[in-house]
Formats: structure tokens, C-alpha cells, sequence
């Protein structure tokens, strides 16, 4: 599957997203002390576009529902520059957080409805590859977006990394415009009952294993730095590069799990949930060596990113019927990981536990997502035994 134009320009706003979700992280001390607020107030910036994602997903299904996929794209990569130019304008700590949480609700009908579109790109038998090639601009923004912004930010002020963004946005609003092709067929129907979907079990199971996904990676994630500083014993500029080999591994693992999806979605859901146990595991000991540090974390991004495309198009396939909610709610299921992971990896420390084993708490989650995978096996063998003898 190779990158054509429009599956570049949605990889393009993927970038973005990615970017602008994730360089506030290393300007917090720069936008604390220019909007004169304490960092713990800051940080509430980073809180308030992960809320934003998860309320943003059901409401922008809803209002996106009857739009043709390339005009739901446009007005919501549209949102997201205002958003962005919104955030690098911002005088007062108030409007800063308003903006971010408009930006946010753009991310997750974006990531849903564009991976559909990325889908519809393709053959049967490459859908979760052009999936995977879109959530590259992801992966491309831990390695390069999120370095080069906090730089920028560093060097010119924390606007300007917001306004290198919303440059971004505009550029995939353009490409977005230009190649993306008009849809087959516009959306017919009535959107509320496309929630009827949500009463298969296996399409809820789908989101909970997204969920589970997301919360395994960040409860050990959040605390890397403290891990590789204190355990490890690298300096902080050496995690930087650390964090630059797991995003390389990030985006070998997305290349290796839109082909394994294409394959069968739900035993490499099962296989990648095994393997990052096995890393994380292995973390609690390699964590004391730097080499072994380095090769364990390019592992982990691997497998951890692994699951993303699989997972997309495990709820995509159980909900034909309403594949662009399902797929953007699913975003929020996502996030809702995203937040309940770091605050499940805090539970330990608080407890005085040491750092070294913070990934055990990573693979109960994991294990938690493999008990999830194994059930819905069991449900699709019993809903084709069920087909079988309806005929």
C-alpha cells in the first residue's frame, strides 16, 4: 500500500493533531509564566483537551453524521486551525483553555471519520494498511512534530509553535480539498438510530479493548521520564533520545499492524496484547541496563502501536451499519484510556512503590485487553454458528 495524495493529506492533519495534543507538555513552564499562573494550573491545559476529545467524539458524530465524509473533513480540520490560531492569540489563561478544548473536539470525529475515508481509499484486503499509512502522521509527530514544536516554542515563544500549527492544519485542509474524492454515496438515514450499534456487544467489547490499549501504554508512558532518570540513570537530554528511538518504534509498529489487521484483526489483537505484556514485563528488568533500556523501549513502541489500526478496524467491521460514529467514538474510548491509564500508574506510586515496577501495571491492564479479545472470539463463533443454522 503506498502513500497516494489523499491518503497524504489525511496523514497531513494526523501530523497536526498529533502535534498540537501533545507539545503543550514541553511549554507548560513557558505558557505558566506568560499567563502568570502556577504550573499545576497549566497543566490543566492538557486535562482539558483530553475532556474535550472524549465529549467532542459523541457530539461531532452526531452533527457530522449527514455530512459527506469530505465535507465533515474540511469543517473539522477548518475547527482545528481556528483552534489552533485561537491558542496562539490567547491573552488570558481563560480563552487559552477554551481554545484548547475547541481543538479538541475536532481530534477524535477527525481521526474517526478519516480513518474511514482511509479505508474507503483502498481494496478490501488493504483497508487497515491505509488505515495505518494515515495514523503515520501520528507516529511522525512523537518523532519529529512534538521535538521540532517544543524547540520552536523554546527559541520564539510558545505562540508561534501553535502558529506553526495551525500552518499545518491549513496545508492538509488544502490537501484535503484537492485530492480527497467526493463520497459515493452521501449519508442517508437517521442518526439516532445508528446508536443502535452500540447494543452489540461486540462492537462495545471493540471500544473497551481500545480503551484498555490506550490505559496499558499510558500508565507506565506518563512516568517514563522519572523511570529512565531515576532507575536507568539516563539524563535528561538522553531521554529525549530515548523517546525518539520509541517513536521510531511507534511508527514501525503502525506499518506492522495495518498489515497484520489486513490478515485477521482480532488474533492480532490477541497476539500484539500477549507481546506487550511480555515488554512491559521485560521492562521491570531491562530498566536497569541503558542498552537493554534503549532495545526494550523500541520494542514496546512497536507493539504498542501496533494494536492502534487492528483495534480501529475490529469496531469498523462489527458496525457496518454506522461505521463513522462507531469509528469516532471509539476515539473517545480511546482517550478515556488515555487519562484513567495515567491515573492508574499514580495508584502505586502513592503507595511509596518504586518505579522498576510500575510496568506490572501495564500488563494487568494488558491482560485485562487479552481477557476482552478472548471473549469476543467466543461471541463471534457463537454469532457464526448462530448464522449457520439460520440458514
Amino acid at each position: 500500500m503506498r502513500l497516494t495524495p489523499p491518503l497524504a493529506a489525511l496523514a497531513v492533519g494526523a501530523f497536526g493533531i498529533g502535534t498540537t495534543e501533545f507539545v503543550i507538555m514541553g511549554l507548560l513552564p513557558d505558557v505558566a509564566r506568560d499567563l502568570d499562573v502556577s504550573i499545576p494550573s497549566a497543566g490543566l491545559i492538557v486535562t482539558g483537551y483530553a475532556a474535550g476529545v472524549v465529549v467532542g467524539a459523541p457530539v461531532l458524530a452526531i452533527l457530522t453524521a449527514r455530512f459527506p465524509r469530505k465535507g465533515a473533513l474540511i469543517a473539522l480540520m477548518a475547527m482545528f486551525v481556528f483552534g489552533n490560531l485561537l491558542c496562539a492569540f490567547a491573552p488570558s489563561y481563560g480563552l487559552l483553555m477554551a481554545a484548547r478544548v475547541l481543538t479538541a473536539f475536532s481530534h477524535a470525529a477527525f481521526f474517526g471519520i478519516g480513518a474511514v475515508a482511509a479505508a474507503d481509499l483502498a481494496p478490501q484486503n488493504q483497508r487497515a494498511q491505509a488505515m495505518s499509512l494515515m495514523f503515520a502522521g501520528l507516529t511522525v509527530a512523537n518523532v519529529l512534530g512534538v521535538p521540532g514544536g517544543t524547540a520552536l516554542g523554546q527559541a520564539l515563544g510558545w505562540r508561534a509553535s501553535f502558529a506553526c500549527v495551525a500552518l499545518i492544519g491549513a496545508i492538509a485542509l488544502s490537501g484535503i480539498a484537492v485530492f480527497v474524492p467526493r463520497d459515493a454515496r452521501p449519508p442517508k438515514g437517521n442518526v439516532l438510530r445508528e446508536f443502535a450499534v452500540l447494543g452489540d456487544r461486540r462492537v462495545l467489547i471493540g471500544m473497551a479493548m481500545s480503551a484498555a490499549s490506550a490505559a496499558s501504554f499510558f500508565a507506565v508512558f506518563t512516568y517514563i521520564a522519572p523511570i529512565l532518570e531515576t532507575v536507568t540513570g539516563f539524563t535528561p537530554p538522553a531521554v529525549t533520545w530515548l523517546l525518539v528511538i520509541y517513536g521510531i518504534g511507534l511508527t514501525f509498529g503502525n506499518v506492522i499492524g495495518g498489515r497484520l489487521a489486513d490478515w485477521n484483526a482480532l488474533r492480532t489483537i490477541g497476539g500484539l496484547f500477549i507481546a506487550v505484556m511480555a515488554v512491559l514485563a521485560a521492562f521491570t528488568l531491562t530498566s536497569h541496563d541503558a542498552i537493554l533500556t534503549g532495545v526494550t523501549m523500541f520494542a514496546w513502541g512497536v507493539v504498542a502501536f501496533a494494536l492502534v489500526s487492528p483495534l480501529q478496524m475490529r469496531v469498523m467491521d462489527m458496525a457496518r451499519g454506522a461505521p463513522n460514529l462507531v469509528s469516532t467514538l471509539n476515539q473517545g474510548a480511546f482517550n478515556i484510556g488515555c487519562a484513567s491509564g495515567a491515573w492508574f500508574g499514580g495508584i502505586p506510586l502513592r503507595f511509596g512503590a518504586a518505579y522498576d515496577s510500575l510496568p506490572w501495571v501495564g500488563v494487568a491492564i494488558a491482560a485485562l485487553g487479552l481477557a476482552l479479545t478472548l471473549i469476543s472470539l467466543a461471541l463471534d463463533r457463537r454469532h457464526a454458528e448462530a448464522a449457520a443454522v439460520a440458514c
